[in-house]
């Protein structure tokens, strides 16, 4: 098609573009943050995505630009719109995954469950907030969390003294209700601009030390309501908040029998990586199509279960190619993918997915093949 595909962010989400970019004649671009990011299999600049002139610079070569990450400021998202470049999510969405407070008020105007929550800025509100919540809550920063950071299970209010120290004018922390849940869910929606949207089966994802570890496509007992009603919060929220690409919607399944949102991913999503392997069209290939409003792919699943595993951490240096042997030999049909990163603990070097019909056999699978990569 000749068409270019600007990714701003060099890490394994761009990386994971770069196959079904091809497959589909596309060329695609990274705007990387350092020399040797795992995106670097593709052509790539490297720059700083904070600095409107060098990201002009990349985008004026693109078709359309999308991201492997939400971090680019919000003024320089805007410029590039005013000046002509076709990006998508859009600013005006992507603002919701930058900002949880935002993501709450506006989930909260549409009507989308979420857990209890305020806005705090002084230690009296958090204690006010404690005591109207069984003195416990969630402690968020507003901007720049993910993977567990900037996130915190408090009981009193010194023990956010320090984040509300830094606070700087205007800004304010997020206090959620803490959630009893007996699981964590993941509903992946793609997007395109003319409003079609495609949903995958919703998934259980699995967490270690606040990181993603595993993923089980379908989530088991999910067939019926608990699946409809993940699927309609999906896509009330891209229809409301006006989505392109794949979004993420990470629930909870309280003990209540509640489902409430607790994030938004605007770019493909850890909980979709499953998809690779275990989906008629994977999350890459449909974030291409939906950010160049293309026709959207078949979501099905290939066999009736999927279970990705995290590889955390990674092999030592030195030992890779044995691992990679032996996990081969040991798991012949479990699908093996690296990030080309360099491995420090709890750091995500890559996963590993197992498909078939039988839960547990795949479980196995991916469980074992993994094992061979962990330190």
């Amino acid at each position: 098609m000749n068409t270019v595909v600007g990714v701003i962010g060099g890490g394994q989400l761009a990386r994971m573009m770069v196959p079904p970019a091809i497959n589909l004649g596309l060329q695609i671009r990274v705007f990387a943050e350092s020399e040797g990011s795992p995106a670097q299999i593709a052509a790539t600049a490297v720059g700083d995505y904070t600095n409107f002139d060098s990201v002009f610079a990349f985008a004026q070569g693109c078709d359309v630009v999308t991201f492997d990450h939400e971090h680019v400021p919000q003024a320089v998202l805007t410029e590039l719109v005013r000046r002509g470049i076709n990006v998508h999510p859009r600013p005006e969405a992507l603002i919701f995954a930058q900002d949880k407070l935002l993501m709450r008020e506006r989930l909260a105007e549409l009507g989308i469950p979420v857990p209890g929550w305020a806005r705090v800025t002084n230690a009296a509100e958090v204690d006010a907030f404690l005591t109207e919540y069984n003195g416990r809550a969630v402690a968020k920063t507003a901007r720049g969390g993910y993977d567990g950071k900037g996130v915190r299970v408090i009981t009193a209010s010194a023990e956010v003294e320090q984040w509300l120290t830094a606070l700087a004018p205007g800004e304010a922390l997020l206090l959620e209700e803490f959630v009893e849940f007996r699981r964590e869910l993941a509903q992946l929606v793609a997007r395109r601009p003319s409003g079609d949207s495609v949903l995958w089966p919703v998934v259980e994802t699995v967490q270690q030390d606040g990181v993603c570890s595993e993923v089980i496509a379908p989530a088991p007992r999910s067939v019926g309501r608990l699946a409809d009603l993940a699927a309609q919060i999906a896509t009330d929220i891209a229809d409301g908040l006006n989505v392109t690409g794949v979004m993420a919607v990470e629930l909870f399944e309280t003990t209540d029998d509640r489902i409430l949102v607790n994030e938004l991913a605007m770019r493909p999503h850890n909980s979709g990586h499953w998809s690779i392997d275990g989906s008629t069209t994977s999350q890459f290939e449909q974030h291409l199509r939906a950010v160049l409003n293309l026709p959207l792919g078949a979501t099905g699943m290939m066999e009736p279960w999927s279970v990705m595993v995290n590889v955390l951490g990674g092999p030592e240096v030195g030992g890779l190619p044995s691992r990679y042997a032996r996990a081969m030999d040991t798991h012949p049909t479990v699908k093996i993918h690296s990030y080309g990163k360099e491995s420090r603990p709890g750091r995500k070097v890559g996963h590993v997915t197992a498909s078939g019909d039988d839960l547990a056999e795949v479980a196995y699978q991916a469980r074992g093949a993994s094992a061979f990569f962990q330190h």
